[in-house]
């Protein structure tokens, strides 16, 4: 079972190209601060601009690096579903624990088409996959009904929600009557997710503080709720400076504060405001990151 902090983990890049030493090196932290999954190739590792080669190779090192200490979940969705599985397959032979499957962006489309591009991929491809479903890069949003008629299909075991709509994640729970597990995609609705049935968060902020987005989720699953709010209402002011400007802008800006990443981007990406990388800094520096 994929359960509890997930990080959607960067890329780093160094003079245009993936800065394997720095990956592996916030791979080996991650995993001993506590995180449980590993997630290569997501939107916040920037999927969108990678090369097909350079998108496998960082899948490809993730796993050889993780080397089964945690699960390794392949961000391999795209907008064109045979395109999504060949980059499934792929992931799937490299060995990927599962597939984290963003809906197709851009073409928009129904519901029916939906369903029908999870179904082709989870039919061409045997591996564990889980749905991605974030309107505010898409300009789709599927619908919980949709979700329920994928959660029959035996190898689409999960959804990460980034809709920020806790009754929208209620109905799902409450439609997939148990046939595939919901994660929160907002850091800010981790703590809200899991109380209503949520299994765990696919985190943006758990890049910069892992020990306490496990926290929140151990914390939380032991049935200690008065610590796991503790870690909530500790991690909502990083929660927010995540998205002082576009995701992943603002934390690999902080991953570079900390002295983790060489803080580079690709266009159309471009480094942060003057007035939001000071704002950032002070945020950093009250949680006691820098």
């Amino acid at each position: 079972m994929l359960k509890g902090s997930m990080v959607a983990i960067v890329t780093p890049f160094r003079d245009g190209k993936v800065d394997e030493a720095a990956l592996g090196e916030l791979i080996d932290w991650h995993i001993a601060s506590g995180t449980d999954a590993i997630v290569p190739c997501g939107t916040t590792g920037e999927s969108a601009t990678l090369t097909y080669e350079e998108h496998d190779h960082v899948i490809e090192y993730t796993i050889r690096k993780v080397a089964g200490r945690v699960p390794v979940i392949a961000g391999t969705g795209s907008n064109s579903t045979d395109e999504t599985i060949a980059l499934t397959k792929h992931a799937k032979d490299a060995g990927a624990d599962a597939a984290l499957l963003i809906t197709p962006y851009y073409n928009k489309p129904t519901q029916e088409g939906l369903y029908r591009h999870y179904k082709a991929v989870a039919d061409a491809v045997g591996i564990p996959i889980v749905m991605y479903n974030v309107p505010g890069r898409t300009s789709v949003n599927m619908l919980p009904s949709t979700v329920a008629r994928c959660a029959h299909i035996e190898n689409i075991v999960g959804i990460k929600e980034a809709t920020a709509n806790l009754q929208q994640i209620s109905e799902i729970i409450e439609l997939c009557e148990g046939k595939l597990d919901v994660y929160s995609g907002d850091d800010f609705t981790v703590l809200p997710t899991l109380a209503i049935g949520g299994m765990g968060v696919i985190s943006v902020s758990a890049n910069c503080a892992p020990a306490d987005m496990a926290g929140l989720c151990d914390s939380y699953f032991a049935g200690n709720l008065e610590e796991s709010r503790r870690y909530h209402y500790r991690m909502q002011p990083l929660n927010q400076a995540m998205f002082f400007e576009t995701n992943p802008i603002p934390v690999k800006t902080a991953l570079g504060m900390m002295g983790r990443i060489n803080p580079e981007l690709r266009l159309p990406l471009c480094p942060m405001s003057e007035g939001n990388t000071e704002k950032l800094r002070n945020v950093l520096k009250a949680y006691g990151l820098i």
